[in-house]
Formats: C-alpha cells, sequence, structure tokens
C-alpha cells in the first residue's frame, strides 16, 4: 500500500470517536504521526490505542476548540511533540438541542456556533501560523454538513454553523492560496456516529430519515475519512477552496423510491 501521508504530521479535532477516529486510524495507516484532540479523556486514550494497534504513531491532547488558549496550546503541544504540522482535520463538531427558532435558547445558539463555526476559525487560525512558520505549505480539510447547502426548521443553529464553515473555508482558501496552504471541506448527510445516535437514533422517524438518502442507508464513518485522506494527500494537490458532498445522493433530489 502507498502511505499518502509518509512522515506527515496530522492534528485532528474531534477525532476520539466517529469520523474522526476513523480518519485518525486511516491516517496512521497512510505513514502520519496523529495528534487527537477532543473534550473526553477515556475516548481519547481508547483512539490513541487504535491508532497503535493498527500499526501508528500519535498522542492525545485535550482540548476545547471554541477557547482560544485550548487551541493555541493543542497547536503548540503537537508541534512540540512532533516537530510540525503538515494537514489537519477541523472535525469538531456537536448538534445541540434541535428546537424551533422561537423555543430555542440563546445559550444553545451560542454554544454551536461556538464550537462548530468559531472553533474552526480558531483551529485554521492557529494552524496556519504554524504552517506558515514553517515555510508555507499544508493542507486542512475543515467539517461542513449537508447542513451546509440546505435548511432544516428545527436546527436553525447548526444549519446557520455548517453554512458559516463552507464560507470560511473559501475565504481562507483564497487568503493563503499563493503560500501554498490548501483548504477544503466535506458535507456529509447521516452518518452512523454516536452524534447521529443522539440526533436520530430514538426518532420514530428514523425509517423517514433514511430514505432521504437514496441509496437506503446512512453512510459510515470510513467512507467519509477516505475523502479526507484525499484531501490531505498530494492527489488533490489542484484542489483549494471546495467541499466534497457525501450524501448517498440526497441533495441530488427526492428519494424516487422512498
Amino acid at each position: 500500500m502507498t502511505k499518502t501521508l509518509e512522515n506527515k504530521v496530522a492534528l485532528i479535532t474531534g477525532g476520539t470517536t466517529g469520523i474522526g477516529r476513523d480518519t485518525a486510524i486511516l491516517f496512521a495507516k497512510h505513514g502520519a504521526k496523529v495528534v487527537i484532540s477532543g473534550r473526553r479523556e477515556a475516548e481519547g486514550k481508547e483512539a490513541i490505542a487504535l491508532v497503535k494497534a493498527a500499526g501508528g504513531e500519535g498522542a492525545f491532547m485535550q482540548s476545547d476548540v471554541s477557547k482560544t488558549s485550548d487551541v493555541q496550546s493543542l497547536v503548540k503541544k503537537t508541534v512540540d511533540t512532533y516537530g510540525r504540522l503538515d494537514v489537519a482535520f477541523n472535525n469538531a463538531g456537536i448538534e445541540g438541542g434541535w428546537l424551533p427558532l422561537l423555543d430555542m435558547p440563546e445559550e444553545d445558539f451560542d454554544k454551536v456556533i461556538n464550537i462548530n463555526l468559531k472553533g474552526v476559525w480558531l483551529c485554521l487560525k492557529y494552524e496556519i501560523q504554524q504552517m506558515l512558520k514553517q515555510g508555507g505549505g499544508g493542507a486542512i480539510v475543515n467539517m461542513s454538513s449537508v447542513a451546509g447547502y440546505i435548511g432544516n426548521a428545527v436546527a436553525s443553529h447548526y444549519v446557520a454553523s455548517k453554512h458559516g464553515v463552507l464560507g470560511l473555508t473559501k475565504s481562507v482558501a483564497l487568503e493563503f492560496a499563493s503560500r501554498g496552504i490548501r483548504v477544503n471541506a466535506v458535507c456529509p448527510a447521516v452518518i452512523e456516529t454516536p452524534m447521529a445516535d443522539r440526533a436520530f437514533g430514538a426518532s420514530p422517524l428514523i425509517d423517514r430519515f433514511r430514505a432521504m438518502h437514496p441509496l437506503g442507508r446512512f453512510g459510515k464513518p470510513i467512507e467519509i475519512a477516505e475523502a479526507v485522506l484525499w484531501l490531505c494527500s498530494d492527489k488533490s494537490s489542484f484542489m483549494t477552496g471546495h467541499d466534497i458532498v457525501l450524501d448517498g445522493g440526497m441533495l441530488a433530489g427526492p428519494n424516487p423510491n422512498a
């Protein structure tokens, strides 16, 4: 197997479960030294154990991406541990409580925006600062969603955050393209993760949600991880400021078989 991230140092936020964890393991298999961050230490240690079981090298660093000091410390510790930063997957995010606009507490809106959008902005700022110190060059992928393209009547805060990530991705990609730093995003539909279980798993409408995907199923974390790997590798060297939609056909239109 060709190791597309050989000798690269990768940082993955929200890497303790789901898409982030599968991406960390895949990165490790492709030769990267992987730093995983998240808020839960036990899950972080489990994820690093899986990275090492896959033959990789990695470290867990506890952090909250909505806090400037945590993000600064995370990037610094990554460089202190492995000497540099080459690629990053800004994946940390929460779904928040889905409620109609008039019922949504202001603190819920602030929390979702602070983690899903401000957190990506902070990570970009300090990741790119480090990449520039190294002389430029690097690849960054931000986590958006199909919610970055469409609305949801009871998830206005989540939808706003994911639309914002796409605008942020385009703007930052333009700003640093001349320095060789590529910035792209991924936009999954419903993926089989703990977040999806919280949002959809107990819903009596679960079959209806599944039917919104013309392929007839939810996605798997590894299917998103493979796209992130490609975007972080030299195989996508002419791509920046864009996103990949991985949605089982959802955005193509209504499922004719639903």
